[in-house]
């Protein structure tokens, strides 16, 4: 595998950083025809196999994928720089895209643009949604899955986390009482000179990160908030980003009040235009709560540094799970009532990217929004009177770029950014 030499897999690295648009399943098929159909470096099972390993783990399983091949092919070094290549250009240019939103925000343009951009994600959540339901929901069970995780959020406020581990715990034990469990196949762990330092190198950043933030700032710096959140983000963050962007909205917008609920939207709309992990509107929300937070001249250094400290503490993680795990992958093979917990997981996460669509959809199609308690549920119910009919149209008009024409993600970002704008001026 390391036949391959280092050059020139870095300079695909490079490009796949920069082509890595429409989100995972793009990101993943761009890996598959450059590695496996057009260089040939990995043949089908081999990627396959590691593409379920990385499914398995919380955090963006297109980034993890690439750290895992570049592992692979290069040990500890490739790893590194074939993950942080893929996060590298998407991660400036959410960035500098930060610093334009807060910097000439109130412009009209610029309003009509993110109006645009937050009315065209309505749809894009959507077709992910239908997506995954069509991959995800093959049984009974399943549907009933997705329909409890989405009522679990919605109607009854229950954390992210919770959902998530009942829904792996469900199906797990569905597996092992529904029939035998045969034991998984098991290779040798593939010996990498230095994964395991690099493993135990990245815990310790991680957590040096957190404890140096905690004895330095204290519990109550907004850095050490973002630090100690991102990283339990990363931890519970399975079925990918649309799934937690929920629940980091909701943390967000209602307890941190880092930013408004159409600020999140915002953020949506500048990830899915730029390359890399969707996760990282997760950047675009850290800059805004250090921002707020300096209220000096010199704020922007001080929301950058927000924005760095967000995405250091949300992939560190995912490389570690790679060095920790990736030289026994081969072990997890085989393993049904591991793939059966799996599976119960990506049906949840259907229900909750519904919730994560019906919630975008109230916050950008309504000015009024009202919260309905009862029966244990705390649910948020829109002012039908207070309807936008602008952003109403303008979500039609997204719906049929996106179902009927079937154009591209650019391509609906980019007309409704440009109708977001005829319609300000206007």
């Amino acid at each position: 595998m390391n036949t391959v030499p280092f050059r020139e897999a870095l300079a695909v690295w490079w490009k796949i950083g920069i082509l890595s648009f429409g989100g995972p399943a793009g990101q993943i098929a761009l890996m598959h025809r450059m590695i496996v159909e057009e260089k040939r470096w990995l043949d089908e099972q081999r990627f396959l196999h590691a593409l379920n390993y990385c499914m398995l783990l919380p955090g963006p399983e297109a980034q993890q994928l690439a750290t895992y091949i570049g592992w692979l092919m290069h040990g500890v070094k490739g790893g590194l720089v074939a993950g942080l290549l893929f996060i590298l250009p998407g991660a400036l240019m959410i960035l500098g895209l930060s610093w334009l939103y807060v910097l000439l925000g109130n412009l009209t343009v610029v309003e009509g643009l993110f109006f645009g951009l937050k009315v065209a994600v309505l749809a894009i959540v959507v077709q992910a949604l239908l997506r995954i339901a069509g991959r995800a929901l093959q049984n009974r069970l399943r549907y009933g899955l997705a329909v409890a995780g989405f009522l679990a959020l919605f109607a009854f406020n229950l954390p992210f986390p919770l959902v998530v581990l009942g829904a792996g715990l469900i199906g797990y034990l569905s597996a092992r009482w529904g029939r035998p469990v045969s034991a998984p196949v098991v290779s040798p762990p593939v010996p990498v000179p230095g994964t395991r330092r690099a493993a135990a190198a990245m815990a310790l950043l991680w957590l040096g990160t957190l404890l140096g933030l905690f004895v330095l700032l204290g519990p109550d710096s907004v850095y050490t908030d973002l630090a100690a959140f991102f990283s339990k983000m990363a931890v519970v963050t399975f079925g990918g980003a649309y799934a937690v962007l929920a629940y980091v909205a909701q943390q967000g917008v209602e307890h941190y009040q880092w930013l408004q609920p159409g600020e999140m939207l915002d953020g949506l709309g500048l990830a899915e235009t730029t390359p890399g992990p969707l996760i990282l509107v997760t950047q675009f929300v850290g800059f805004l709560a250090a921002w707020r937070e300096a209220g000096v001249p010199g704020s922007l250094w001080y929301g950058s540094l927000g924005a760095l400290l967000t995405t250091w503490v949300t992939f560190l993680p995912c490389f570690l799970w790679i060095f920790l795990g990736a030289p026994y992958v081969e072990r997890l093979r085989g393993n049904h009532a591991l793939s059966a917990a799996l599976g119960a997981i990506t049906a949840a996460v259907v229900g909750v990217i519904a919730n994560l669509a019906l919630w975008f959809a109230v916050n950008v199609l309504f000015a009024e929004r009202s919260r309905w308690t009862g029966f244990g549920m705390d649910v948020t119910l829109p002012h039908w009177q207070s309807l936008d009919l602008a952003a109403a149209a303008l979500a039609l008009l997204a719906f049929v770029l996106v179902f009927l024409l079937r154009v591209g993600m650019l391509t609906v970002l980019g007309v409704c950014a440009a109708a977001g704008i005829a319609w300000t001026l206007l």
